[in-house]
């Protein structure tokens, strides 16, 4: 008897060590599942910020401003704010000399260009392709390409360069006439332009003679 009594606790202490094991296992499958949701629930917004890119569009140069305003007009009352994000007209700023005067003015760097940010889709195309001043969209065959990150980012440092560009309103060959300094009112020929120290090199004739002077672009206008 007594080893029969010894038989069945073995079989207690199995049954019970058998529970134990799969209650063990059981309690990590839900939390195998939770995780698998958890991380499944962001895939659609992974997915779509993986599908974002910047595109290029042409219009008539000139009416840059005119379609940054019609396209930002449409995707509000089209409800497209999840398809198309941002509109872009690249620019950057000049200082240009004319007359003797500086004044800053902001140029676009790509004219007849606009940038967009959007998922392309057919209804984001539509959007924008039939956005009045559109012309198309840049890309080969009949699907837009997307920008590829190095050209995004060149473009972007060349719209926050800290320094603007100098541009002066003559260019090498051409006539000027100096209004500044001891060759006031002489004229000649600009041989040489130095953006970047904002000078230029004239050649003027002195005594008969072809003599380079350097100015500074306010020294200087076209005759």
């Amino acid at each position: 008897m007594e080893a029969e009594q010894n038989d069945y606790r073995e079989e207690d202490e199995v049954l019970d060590e058998s529970s134990e094991a799969i209650s063990e296992e059981g309690s990590v499958t839900p939390v195998a599942a939770s995780e698998e949701t958890e991380s499944t629930s962001d895939a659609p917004v992974e997915e779509a910020r993986d599908k974002r890119a910047w595109y290029v569009i042409h219009c008539y140069s000139g009416y840059e401003n005119k379609v940054r305003h019609n396209l930002e007009q449409r995707i509000e009352t089209m409800g497209m704010r999840n398809q198309i994000f941002d509109v872009v007209i690249p620019t950057q700023e000049e200082i240009e000399v004319r007359d003797g005067k500086r004044r800053v003015v902001e140029r676009h760097v790509f004219p007849g260009y606009v940038l967009v940010n959007m998922i392309y889709s057919n209804e984001s195309w539509f959007v924008v392709r039939n956005t009045p001043g559109v012309t198309g969209f840049v890309g080969m065959g009949t699907e837009p390409a997307p920008l590829r990150p190095e050209e995004v980012s060149s473009i972007l440092r060349r719209m926050e360069a800290e320094a603007p560009h100098v541009k002066a309103s003559f260019k090498v060959g051409e006539r000027v006439r100096i209004i500044d300094g001891p060759f006031n009112d002489f004229r000649g020929t600009v041989s040489e332009i130095d953006s970047d120290r904002t000078k230029v090199r004239v050649m003027v004739n002195f005594f008969g003679r072809e003599t380079p002077v350097e100015l500074d672009f306010l020294q200087v206008e076209k005759a």
